[in-house]
């Protein structure tokens, strides 16, 4: 019988995930990790604005948000990175200020599993939502 990977803590998380410079640049924080679940924040940065006479943020952040916040709900869940297969993002409202992130898993499967993430404003509204699909580490 196998044992399930251990849950990593937050720390661990955010430690890992600091590891990569466009991470540091992103200014993501870990608030929460549960097991196939993770909360990000993202500090505000003026060089993510798209339009300067609306102040809202390029979707290429957004899309980025997306992709990390459901990869490291897999992440939570494996314990072991998980590179993307496929990606899907969509646009609810222009994103302004600072970020939250609230990734699931939805499936783990042998070869790839599937996760998805929203991303909320600083007043809680939805301004972007996806699905992943990402390969799956193997066991052992």
């Amino acid at each position: 019988m196998t044992q399930a990977p251990s849950l990593p803590s937050a720390a661990d998380v955010q430690a890992r995930l600091l590891r990569a410079p466009y991470h540091q640049w992103l200014g993501l924080q870990v608030e929460s990790v549960a097991e196939g679940e993770i909360t990000l924040t993202a500090k505000f940065r003026d060089e993510w604005i798209v339009n300067p006479d609306g102040g809202y943020i390029h979707g290429g952040i957004l899309a980025a948000l997306v992709d990390l916040g459901a990869d490291w709900a897999l992440v939570s869940h494996t314990g072991k990175g998980v590179p993307t297969v496929d990606l899907r993002v969509d646009y609810h409202r222009p994103a302004r200020g600072d970020l939250k992130v609230v990734g699931t898993v939805i499936k783990t499967g042998r070869l790839v599993s599937a996760a998805e993430a929203n991303v909320y404003d600083a007043e809680g509204r939805l301004v972007a939502s996806g699905r992943g699909v990402y390969a799956t580490p193997a066991q052992g």
